[in-house]
This record gives structure tokens, C-alpha cells and sequence, in this order.
């Protein structure tokens, strides 16, 4: 097994942040995000709807039960490292470790119409890192997509 530290702030580029009310009037904001955040990168379509997807669920999964009494608020940063485009998602609702999930039974999600458990599912085998940590009355979950050559392009 091969340990990576990792690299400090200062080392990250093009840095954007975001943070928003966990409504799910804002979701076309996280959208928005992630578009800007991909825009020049080397990344396949395929790749990029598979990160705005899981950025998506992620943060509606926040906005539907992070805050179960009370609205929160919710922020999302980006970065680039070598070969990879990070997006950390911080909110200070119940703490919940998704990578504790189960896999889903999908056939029994299908058999019973169940909601739940196939959002993290997705974002988690559609991205390449899923990482979790609980940091300062925080959850703090970190996503990374490698980028690909730079035959393709995204742009916004």
C-alpha cells in the first residue's frame, strides 16, 4: 500500500469556494459550481456529468437530512491538483459518515420503491477518491477525479 500525504493549501490551485443555504433552491448554484470549476479541464463529458452528479447528491443529501430541525448552511470548495480536480463539501449538521453505508440492494430499493443509500452509492463508485472525516463540528467530505490527457477539453 502506498501512503500519499497531502499536499498543503498553499500547493492547491485555482481555488473556488461556495457556500449556500441547505435549500434545495440552491442546487442549480452547486450545478453552476461544479460547471465552473470543470470549465479548460481535461476531462470527458462522461466524466464530468459523473462529477456533477455526485456533487449533486451529496449536497441534496446534506439539504434533506444534515439539518433535521433547523436550516444549515453547507460549503463546497474546488481545486487542482497534478492530474486531479478535488471538491471538498462541509456542513455542520448531524454527524453522518457515508462511508459507512452499505452497498444497496437495488433489486430490493426497485421491489420496495425504498428511498435512500443510492445517491452515496453512486458517488462513490463514480468517483475515483471518497474520503470522510469528522473535523471541527464538521463533516468534511472529499471527492477527487483524476484528469485525463488533453485531447478533450471541457468547456463551459
Amino acid at each position: 500500500m502506498v501512503l500519499r500525504r497531502r499536499p498543503s493549501l498553499e500547493s492547491r490551485t485555482s481555488v473556488r469556494t461556495l457556500e449556500i443555504a441547505s435549500d434545495l433552491g440552491e442546487v442549480a448554484r452547486v450545478r453552476d459550481f461544479v460547471r465552473e470549476s470543470l470549465a479548460g479541464l481535461p476531462l470527458s463529458d462522461k466524466d464530468a456529468f459523473r462529477i456533477d452528479l455526485s456533487l449533486v447528491e451529496v449536497c441534496i443529501n446534506i439539504i434533506l437530512y444534515a439539518y433535521p430541525k433547523d436550516k444549515g448552511f453547507l460549503s463546497l470548495q474546488s481545486w487542482l491538483e497534478p492530474r486531479r480536480v478535488y471538491f471538498e463539501v462541509r456542513d455542520r449538521g448531524i454527524p453522518f459518515n457515508p462511508r459507512t453505508m452499505k452497498r444497496p440492494n437495488l433489486k430490493e430499493i426497485v421491489r420496495t420503491a425504498r428511498h435512500g443509500g443510492f445517491g452515496i452509492f453512486l458517488s462513490r463508485t463514480m468517483m475515483d477518491g471518497f474520503t470522510y472525516k469528522r473535523e471541527d463540528g464538521q463533516n468534511v467530505l472529499t471527492l477527487f477525479k483524476k484528469l485525463r490527457s488533453r485531447r478533450r477539453v471541457r468547456t463551459q
